[in-house]
């Protein structure tokens, strides 16, 4: 019986093609399969390195029909290529499903690093990098979109998002809103093409700077926002805090709800409980 096969998970270049590394180009020739987002968007890509390596799609729309039969291709012993149209596969983009099935039938999974839009924007944004949160793309509709902002208007670390460039506009007014116009943001648009952009100011002025020039609202697009700080010279509870304190009073006596909330919260015990005393008041 043949040993499995590996399945590498090889990143590809989100616009420079030079930006491919030897290491990705040789795996992309050696291996049986190379499973592609879109077939038609990779055939160029092998096409302009000369590999001939088959192609197979997989996608968000058949990648648990088609990851069945692509692990038992590999339980056979052939090797494989799992690559998105751009950038790192599973970031934002399809090939969850099949890694994590591969893993579980005892596939081994090889990473190829390479390049990835919201590390590339963020390595040149001069926003805070040694703690950020990733969050994808944000939804579509108004309301379901101002909802997970406000769920992260008091985080304290960096924010990236995805955005469709015809919502960007829509999206940095809401940001403005929620956020405030002065929280420090920056845009990364078409990062590694022809017409890279990386524009940073606060929101409201790059809100107005996106609205003004039609030409930011192409081409993919990452946004970075600063995270949230107290205001200097004050402590403030954030909307966290408060809710982890109320649930605690509700079913603890105020001293040890207090104690509690600040093990959980790390922010400081007499806060809390000055805190939890001015509830109680209010409730009397």
């Amino acid at each position: 019986m043949n040993a499995p096969g590996t399945l590498y998970v090889v990143a590809t270049p989100i616009g420079n093609l030079e930006d491919i590394s030897a290491r990705a180009l040789r795996v992309l020739r050696e291996v049986k399969l190379i499973a592609a987002e879109d077939t038609r968007h990779s055939a160029r890509l092998l096409q302009h390195f000369g590999i001939n390596t088959p192609l197979t799609a997989c996608h968000e729309h058949n990648e648990r029909e088609q990851g069945s039969r692509l692990i038992q291709r590999l339980l056979g012993g052939d090797d494989m290529a799992l690559v998105s149209d751009a950038g790192t596969p599973l970031i934002s983009d399809p090939g969850y499903h099949l890694v994590r099935n591969a893993r579980a039938a005892g596939v081994r999974v090889v990473p190829v690093p390479g390049a990835c839009a919201l590390i590339a924007a963020l390595s040149a944004s001069g926003l805070p990098s040694d703690r950020f949160v990733f969050e994808g793309f944000l939804p579509a509709r108004s309301t379901a979109r101002r909802q997970r902002l406000q769920a992260v208007v008091e985080e304290p670390r960096t924010l990236i998002f995805y955005e469709a460039p015809h919502r960007l506009l829509e999206c940095l007014a809401d940001l403005r809103e929620l956020f405030g116009v002065e929280r420090p943001a920056v845009l990364g648009r078409e990062l590694t093409k022809t017409f890279e952009t990386i524009k940073g100011a606060p929101l409201g002025e790059l809100h107005d700077w996106v609205a003004a020039d039609s030409n930011q609202q192409r081409g993919e697009c990452v946004l970075l926002i600063e995270g949230w700080q107290a205001p200097a010279g004050e402590e403030t509870l954030s909307a966290e805090a408060l809710r982890v304190l109320d649930l605690l009073l509700a079913e603890l006596p105020l001293k040890r709800a207090a104690a509690l909330a600040a093990e959980i919260t790390g922010v400081r015990k007499n806060l809390l409980y000055q805190q939890a005393l001015e509830r109680q008041k209010a409730e009397d």
